[in-house]
């Protein structure tokens, strides 16, 4: 099985438990613990990873990191990735994870390019219409690429709105190439 298919299977399994026991918001939090660990420490990846260093010896620290800290289940769970030997994929179910609560909770993150940095107005008003047009309350990834000229390119899932200047101009460029010029014309 493909490491992104047994993630996708380990964060709806996360996303089940949670909703069971301690609610979406706590096993979210944990979980973004876990992986600030991850990404703060790269000792602990290191530990969790190194096939030399026994499982036990793994669930141990689990146990005595994240007990007092994450929910009972959750604790579990990480325990379970460890003996299953999936520890290294704990940042791609993190992720799946989180877009799971996304969907649930009615959000979309979109990708949104502009040719300069936008104002909090802009933005805000960006994100109002985004939110109507998609159906649900959009969550903006800006990039700023000066290349695009001016204008907008936003991708939500697999759909891609390019209101960039440059597309137009482009286009422009194409109609003018195709366009065939009046008989008895000179240059």
């Amino acid at each position: 099985m493909r490491d992104e298919t047994v993630a996708r299977t380990y964060a709806e399994t996360l996303f089940e438990l949670s909703e069971r026991h301690e609610g979406l918001e706590a096993f979210g939090r944990g979980m973004d613990l876990v992986v600030g660990l991850l990404d703060q420490e790269p000792g602990f990846q290191s530990f969790l990873d190194t096939p030399r260093i026994d499982a036990d010896a793994k669930k141990d620290l689990i146990r005595k990191v994240f007990t007092s800290e994450l929910p009972r289940q959750l604790v579990n769970f990480l325990l379970v990735t460890i003996e299953k030997r999936r520890q290294r994929l704990l940042r791609q179910i993190a992720e799946h994870f989180r877009e799971l609560v996304d969907e649930r909770e009615g959000r979309a993150h979109v990708d949104v390019t502009v040719a300069r940095p936008l104002d909090d107005v802009t933005l805000d008003l960006l994100v109002r219409r985004l939110s109507e047009l998609i159906g649900a309350t959009a969550v903006p990834r800006v990039r700023v690429r000066p290349q695009i000229l001016g204008g907008v390119i936003v991708r939500a899932g697999d759909t891609i709105y390019d209101g960039s200047v440059r597309r137009r101009l482009d286009g422009m460029r194409r109609q003018l190439l195709r366009a065939e010029l009046p008989q008895g014309a000179t240059g």
